[in-house]
């Protein structure tokens, strides 16, 4: 990326804190759900299918959040719809305090993970297309370490504030985010690169695009990966605590064993950093998924708390380290035109995972499946996306992504 359009250093760093932030409040929105289901089934007297329910309902709304945000980000701009997904995500979050069932939260979860969808997507456009291209790579997935820092938010604040106060605080401080989308509007701007692009394609053409020529190849190996690792995500994390509850941990103990797990996401976006930049987007993004399923089957195989602990760190570290080199690897495959459009389908796609993994877990507990064939699963469905990413990938490290 030339000189031309890469913003100003200082610049670049109030963007990259910026978004980065904006991303925490994601992730703290998205990992309080995690521990609210788990104290919602106590006091709702919820079942598994429900629990399933509630937590696939916040990936349906990512779902059409992702591409409607990718598509109006081509025609309107980065920065806008940033700030808009901030503001519904964050407003949502904040009426679900005031949840009076199950069904009145669902709506709600779907309207905030509508902008959850939506603003994750534009944001890695954003920064991918402001900073030059030997540091791309890494800015991006530094910018998704913010991730690990609002799961460990959320950690705390189930640690510390749902047992005293209850989940009804938890969603109350999910719509902190409201306020600090009034900052984002003045402290962003749009990246050089679009303001600077003159093509203008319309809704059927940039569609068309993704699946034509060139392109082709690359949204195909970018939806099943990004399906395959939202599907294990989701399925996995979002009932993490809820799996050590039933493993035998009582509720207050099994959001201290999360809480550790999650620390271990920041080392795994660090290393991701380094290495994305030393040894290419496709090593780093094939290298963690193969680690990742490795640590699925030895969660799902733990018995003893040391076990449980060791696996899970190490599934935090490699699995969030894949997502970091994936976010950073998307937008590098689309040309500026179409770019938004792309990352935003791709996501969308990988989302339809992230409402079956849930569900799928649900239901095998329901039925009474051990969590050994439960991770069984998602360590097939994690070797099905490193191998479309080793087939059809191809490497972008050091290359102008026009």
């Amino acid at each position: 990326m030339s000189e031309l359009t890469s913003l100003p250093p200082a610049k670049k760093r109030k963007l990259l804190f910026s978004a980065g932030l904006s991303w925490l409040f994601d992730a703290m929105d998205v990992g309080l759900l995690s521990f609210i289901v788990a104290a919602l089934a106590k006091e709702w007297h919820l079942g598994s299918e429900q629990i399933g329910l509630v937590t696939s309902m916040n990936s349906i709304g990512m779902v059409f959040g992702a591409a409607l945000a990718g598509i109006l980000a081509d025609r309107y701009g980065r920065r806008a719809i940033l700030v808009w997904t901030l503001l519904i995500f964050s407003i949502a979050s904040g009426l679900s305090a005031f949840a009076t069932g199950l069904g009145v939260l669902l709506v709600l979860r779907f309207i905030a993970g509508a902008g959850l969808g939506g603003e994750l997507p534009v944001a890695s456009t954003l920064v991918s297309e402001s900073v030059p291209v030997k540091e791309r790579g890494r800015a991006v997935v530094l910018l998704e370490s913010f991730w690990a820092a609002g799961w460990i938010l959320s950690a705390l604040i189930a640690y510390f504030v749902i047992p005293k106060y209850g989940w009804q605080m938890a969603f109350i401080l999910g719509a902190v985010p409201a306020l600090y989308a009034l900052y984002l509007r003045r402290a962003v701007e749009d990246s050089p690169r679009y303001k600077q692009q003159s093509i203008k394609l319309s809704l059927r053409e940039r569609v068309a695009s993704i699946w034509a020529g060139a392109n082709r190849k690359s949204t195909l190996m970018l939806w099943i990966l990004w399906f395959t690792v939202v599907f294990s995500y989701y399925g996995m994390f979002l009932w993490l605590p809820s799996m050590m509850f039933m493993k035998g941990f009582e509720l207050v103990k099994s959001f201290e064993y999360v809480l550790i797990m999650t620390l271990a996401q920041l080392p795994g976006y660090f290393t991701a950093a380094y290495l994305i930049e030393k040894l290419g987007r496709k090593f780093v993004l094939i290298l963690y998924l193969l680690l990742t399923a490795v640590s699925a089957i030895w969660f799902g195989t733990a018995e003893t708390a040391g076990m449980l602990l060791a696996a899970g760190i190490c599934l935090s570290f490699f699995n969030l380290g894949a997502w970091g080199a994936m976010y950073a690897y998307t937008p590098e495959l689309y040309p500026t035109a179409v770019r938004s459009t792309g990352v935003g389908m791709a996501a969308a796609f990988g989302r339809i995972g992230g409402v079956i993994g849930p569900l799928v877990v649900g239901i095998l507990v329901g039925q009474g499946i051990g969590l050994s064939a439960i991770f069984g699963i998602f360590f097939v469905a994690i070797l099905i996306g490193a191998a479309a990413v080793g087939l059809l990938g191809t490497e972008t490290k050091n290359q102008e992504i026009d």
